[in-house]
């Protein structure tokens, strides 16, 4: 997974019920725009995220 400053990275809920979690990637940490990815979620809340298999990210392109 690659991703750049200001992409938004999607989080998939992972069971019934939970709701879908969308942020703006703040800063790339990684190598060639490699994880670990500083994001701002929509709450406000900013965090460290190391996706797995139920992330996407989008590109400003996009």
């Amino acid at each position: 997974m690659q991703a750049t400053v200001g992409d938004e990275i999607h989080v998939h809920g992972r069971t019934v019920g939970s709701a879908e979690q969308r942020g703006e990637i703040l800063e790339v940490r990684g190598e060639h725009g490699g994880p670990p990815y500083l994001v701002r979620f929509a709450d406000g809340h900013e965090g460290l995220v190391f996706p797995g298999p139920d992330c996407v990210v989008q590109t400003r392109a996009e």
